[in-house]
């Protein structure tokens, strides 16, 4: 199934940091954010060098399989764990979040599927015109203690270690991605982001942003001018990614399920 798309991006620095260490890469079928890791060795470069990765392995235009997908998410954890120095204090780690969605061949009747991966604390969303829903999980400190309970989600925001990462692309030798097979049809939205965005605008903030500007091909420059509005303490960076059957493939059957490794499922990575 071929599918239309429609693509809005931006990234900016914020109005605090003097430094960009989000990367962006938004073209068919490849729709990645990622976020260097603050106060860690070279997080610009950790991004950008993710992001290019990705980008070689799966080049513009090209049919890819989730394992392709899997294999070139591992190729971009060895390149930035090379990018970790040593110095008097120790090891330096260099380390990313990555966030995104790729569009992905199943093996019969040419469907296709969202493949949504995700490891840190970007987020990836879906919109469905009147609701938002976060459809990955964070791989945070601060979600830790929001699934045990030991904190509620108003404290969250304001948490001392609400800006600490539990897992990180380069972090070590074996990546722990989450992954999620959503079945393309119909139309569906996407929203991609860095927590520059997510945490100055509550999802409330962004559905309304969503709602109010339907068809704005700036959506991007939008939502990312809000979060700078609200304070822009971090960099922030977004992806919107619309899709919809093209008129002759619409009415094919996408129920096939893709050729993939044994634990990928068509399930949320965790509730």
């Amino acid at each position: 199934m071929k599918l239309t798309l429609a693509v809005s991006a931006r990234t900016d620095a914020g109005a605090v940091r003097a430094v960009n260490e989000d990367a962006v890469l938004a073209r068919d079928p490849l729709f990645i954010v990622a976020d260097g890791m603050g106060g860690h060795a070279r997080g610009d470069l950790a991004s950008s060098t993710a992001v290019r990765v990705m980008g070689e392995r799966i080049p513009e235009g090209a049919s890819v399989t989730p394992n392709d997908v899997l294999d070139a998410i591992a190729a971009a954890n060895e390149s930035v764990r090379s990018l970790s120095t040593v110095d008097a204090s120790g090891i330096a780690v260099a380390g990313t979040t990555l966030a995104g969605i790729v569009a992905v061949d199943g093996s019969d009747n040419g469907a296709r599927y969202w493949m949504i991966v995700n490891i840190g604390d970007s987020r990836v969303y879906s919109w469905d015109g009147a609701r938002l829903t976060q459809l990955s999980v964070d791989h945070s400190a601060v979600q830790e203690l929001l699934d045990a309970g030991v904190i509620s989600p108003a404290e969250a925001g304001g948490h001392p270690e609400r800006n600490v990462i539990t897992r990180a692309l380069g972090a070590s030798d074996d990546v722990d991605v989450d992954v999620w097979m959503l079945p393309a049809g119909g139309e569906q939205t996407f929203l991609i982001c860095s927590d520059g965005l997510s945490k100055e605008l509550a999802d409330e903030e962004i559905a309304a942003i969503l709602r109010e500007n339907p068809h704005d091909q700036r959506l991007a420059d939008v939502l990312t001018d809000a979060a700078i509005a609200a304070g822009g303490r971090d960099n922030v960076t977004a992806v919107i990614v619309s899709s919809w059957p093209t008129p002759a493939e619409a009415d094919q059957d996408t129920d096939s399920r893709p050729e993939q490794r044994q634990y990928l499922e068509d399930t949320r990575p965790r509730v």
